[in-house]
């Protein structure tokens, strides 16, 4: 049965709290997801107790944003991971900091051409989210200056825009190695989204494979077909596996949850392979 390894939930960007998610997963018949929160493992207790009381099984994982060197955008998915372990949660909450830091300099600026406040983020957001775009967005949908996120991210908060900022994240490769000195597994998240911007050459890849990547998410509808083709044959050449993922949101993107899933064979890998924390079971 199939797995779906890429959801989020208000924890980070996604507009659904984790137990809805949870079941969200459980109604289009899966048997098991990974909750990967940007930066965040806080919705991970929720979504735990929903997986046993809605008999589907859980992979607790994170979604971690990196920058290369030369500043194009990399998402790590880190699954089983112990949560606190020192080196990796220090680099995390560097990475958040800077977020909200960034955040907060982004509705300065943006509070000089449209009627938005902090006050307004907030509102998009709960206690323990990891403040992003997604929510900048979200609140200028509610004043009306934009009609969804993607028209928020196409136009005002590309990084093209004068009113964007950047922000801490760590290296992709050394992601890679933190998660697994925290038991965990790593997997490239939609590597070839040409659609999102610049994505990465092989050189990077060679670094990440060198480094310990397990797998790259190859069946998202972000990767175009040739790219998802190549990727396969990558993960052949490498020894690493191949996983499909909804990237879900909610309300927040088009992506339906189970739309791209991942076999049960390739979850069993990881789960042998992750030593950082437990999988619950139903």
């Amino acid at each position: 049965m199939p797995f779906d390894l890429h959801t989020h939930s208000n924890i980070s960007d996604g507009t659904e709290p984790p137990a809805t998610v949870v079941r969200a997963a459980a109604r289009a018949g899966l048997s098991g997801l990974a909750l990967t929160d940007h930066d965040s493992t806080a919705g991970w207790a929720e979504a735990a107790d929903q997986a046993v009381a809605s008999g589907i099984v859980l992979i607790p994982g994170m979604e971690v944003s990196c920058v290369s060197d030369t500043g194009i955008s990399v998402h790590l998915l880190s699954y089983l991971h112990d949560p606190h372990d020192p080196d990796l949660s220090a680099e995390i909450e560097r990475s958040r900091s800077s977020r909200l830091t960034r955040a907060q300099r982004m509705v300065g600026r943006l509070a000089e051409d449209f009627p938005i406040t902090w006050d307004h983020v907030l509102r998009h957001s709960t206690p323990d989210a990891t403040i992003g775009r997604p929510h900048i967005a979200d609140a200028l949908v509610s004043l009306g200056v934009v009609e969804d996120r993607s028209a928020a991210f196409t136009s005002i908060l590309t990084p093209r825009s004068k009113y964007y900022v950047g922000h801490y994240a760590p290296d992709p490769v050394d992601a890679v190695r933190l998660v697994l000195a925290a038991g965990g597994v790593p997997v490239f998240a939609h590597p070839m989204a040409s659609m999102r911007g610049r994505v990465v050459g092989t050189e990077l890849f060679r670094e990440m494979i060198d480094a310990g990547l397990a797998g790259v998410e190859a069946d998202h509808r972000d990767n175009p077909d040739d790219a998802r083709r190549w990727l396969r044959v990558l993960a052949r050449q490498h020894g690493m596996f191949v996983t499909g993922s909804s990237d879900y949101h909610g309300a927040g993107k088009p992506n339906r949850i189970g739309e791209h899933t991942t076999d049960a064979a390739v979850v069993q890998q990881i789960i042998e392979r992750g030593t950082g924390t437990e999988v619950i079971y139903p």
